[in-house]
């Protein structure tokens, strides 16, 4: 069945799906913002992925005739997802990390944009603003992204202005993540860029709402950080990037295609620069597909000296620990200050 968004006989069913590992710390909050939604015919599914903490246990507390939780051996947030999925219900999905927060009225916002124009295949988007521990002092920055763009355009600027859209700010038809099939449990990183790329390509258009917001607990900083030094997550995020060359090339074959893929490749090439030679020449082959050839990453002025005097590795390091330092840093402070104010000004549970 086909629900007319705005037909209040009929309002679409919304399941809020939310994988979790170890979560202890944020799974409260991330509930309660999940259950304060204002859009009322909704349903959360929350599956704890083999957690050895305590995550479960306050998952439990929640339970209601709207709150569902479901256990499994861990197996990774992929999997944890599409078991989710499995158990929904919902003709609209809203995908939740364990630490990321919704503003109350997200779904509502992001539902009124198909008022004037009901269609299961419209990808609904919205802003997000980075935190850590006060989500009220979330950054919102918007990028490329943050506008009414169809598929292909919205790929393009994806890969190449380097830039990306939070797993929670987008609303997926039960339609097109159907048609987007599952997500990838062999990918350890960037599953969730890789899984969206199958949703935009089934999709018939993107519509931004600017205030459907998401508060996204960051991550630490810097690229280099991001994404590692492991061989196991470089593996999988090359996977990842040849997928989404595939995905948009599948969509349009054409020079302005081929060049934001060259530019996503040289982006990302310091990741895999210069130790893994065998990523390296594929990925050379891959832009000489496209026609072009990757040049020499270069890195910052703060870096390129010690990469003069002590070689790559180490300049490599330093830039990955020094934004980590930064950001461990900056996330202490703003934990002791979170915990001052919970302190004299109390949620309850």
């Amino acid at each position: 069945m086909r629900y007319n968004v705005y037909n209040a006989s009929a309002e679409p069913l919304v399941s809020i799906l939310i994988p979790a590992f170890n979560a202890q710390e944020w799974i409260a909050d991330t509930l309660r913002s999940a259950i304060a939604q204002t859009w009322s015919p909704k349903e959360i599914i929350i599956v704890d992925d083999g957690s050895t903490d305590r995550t479960l246990a306050i998952a439990r507390q929640f339970e209601s005739a709207g709150v569902h939780v479901i256990t499994q051996e861990n197996q990774g947030a992929a999997a944890a997802r599409n078991t989710a999925f499995a158990h929904s219900h919902g003709e609209y999905i809203q995908w939740l990390d364990a630490d990321d927060l919704l503003a109350p009225d997200k779904i509502e916002q992001q539902l009124k944009l198909l008022k004037n124009e009901p269609s299961d295949c419209i990808l609904l988007s919205g802003a997000y603003g980075r935190f850590q521990y006060r989500h009220y002092r979330a950054e919102f920055v918007p990028t490329e992204l943050w506008r009414d763009l169809s598929p292909i355009d919205w790929l393009i600027y994806k890969l190449s202005c380097n830039v990306f859209m939070q797993t929670a700010t987008w609303l997926v038809s039960r339609k097109l993540t159907e048609a987007a099939g599952p997500w990838n449990t062999e990918l350890l990183g960037d599953d969730d860029g890789e899984y969206f790329c199958r949703v935009i390509r089934e999709s018939q258009d993107i519509r931004f709402a600017p205030q459907a917001k998401v508060y996204y607990r960051a991550p630490r900083i810097g690229t280099l950080s991001h994404v590692g030094r492991s061989r196991n997550k470089l593996d999988a995020h090359w996977k990842s990037m040849k997928l989404h060359i595939f995905h948009i090339r599948q969509m349009e074959e054409s020079e302005r295609v081929r060049r934001a893929c060259l530019i996503y490749l040289q982006s990302c090439l310091l990741y895999f620069y210069p130790e893994q030679t065998d990523i390296l020449r594929e990925m050379e082959e891959v832009a000489s597909s496209l026609g072009g050839k990757l040049q020499t990453p270069e890195l910052s002025w703060k870096y390129s000296w010690i990469r003069a005097l002590f070689g790559w590795s180490l300049a490599k390091r330093a830039g990955s620990f020094t934004p980590q330092l930064k950001w461990h840093v900056i996330s202490s402070w703003d934990r002791l200050l979170s915990r001052l104010r919970n302190r004299f000004f109390p949620i309850e549970p």
